[in-house]
């Protein structure tokens, strides 16, 4: 199995240690630590993490702009934000930087190691009560395009689809729920995407949400 890269970026101590033990014990490589923004912007282009674990507030700078400077120079390496604030409008900008999740530092610290493996995967992830609370909200910035009627261009099954993945499956998971194989889910995908104008799952869980899909 290949090897798992990831940078963490936080400024407090023991936060960074705790991750560190968390994913070292359970197999994910920690090559690096960085205490600001300006630090991880560096240390992404020097280390090449696959992953990075991301505060969203740093002492230099907003930590979703740490997020825009990386994908805008390292668009292959995954970014997922790590916070203590459940603030919708944060889980808002993040989407819309291209995070491949946003997790409350509440959430279980076994989990985290499962977040790291399945955004290596392509599977982007978010705490499902703030993507809740945003879609709710309707507060995400330039929203996926609204069609008058959103069901139209999109085939029963494609819908099943959009409705999995609006509920966070994988796209294992939507195979099994759906018993069709791995690559028809892929296809399926990539069909939705097309139709919905949209460039990932996040958008097209959003598009499908704020549109009464589900």
């Amino acid at each position: 199995m290949e090897e798992i890269t990831v940078l963490i970026v936080d400024d407090h101590g023991i936060v960074r240690e705790g991750l560190r033990t968390v994913l070292e014990e359970a197999g994910i490589t920690v090559v690096g630590e960085a205490l600001s923004g300006a630090e991880a912007i560096e240390m992404a282009g020097t280390l090449q993490p696959m992953v990075i674990l991301l505060d969203i507030r740093l002492p230099d700078m907003d930590g979703i702009s740490v997020l825009a400077a990386v994908k805008s120079a390292h668009p292959n390496i995954d970014v997922v934000m790590l916070t203590t604030y459940s603030n919708p409008q944060y889980l808002a900008r993040a989407v819309q930087a291209g995070a491949a999740g946003y997790l409350s530092k509440d959430v279980d610290p076994e989990h985290i190691p499962n977040v790291i493996r399945a955004v290596v995967s392509e599977h982007h992830l978010f705490d499902p009560d703030l993507l809740r609370e945003l879609l709710k909200n309707a507060t995400i910035p330039q929203s996926p395009p609204v069609k008058p009627s959103p069901a139209v261009d999109l085939s029963d099954r494609e819908i099943e689809v959009l409705r999995l993945v609006s509920e966070g499956y994988n796209n294992e998971a939507i195979a099994n729920a759906l018993v069709i194989s791995l690559p028809t889910v892929k296809t399926h995908l990539r069909h939705i995407f097309e139709k919905l104008h949209v460039s990932d799952r996040t958008q097209a869980a959003v598009w499908a949400i704020r549109n009464h899909i589900v």
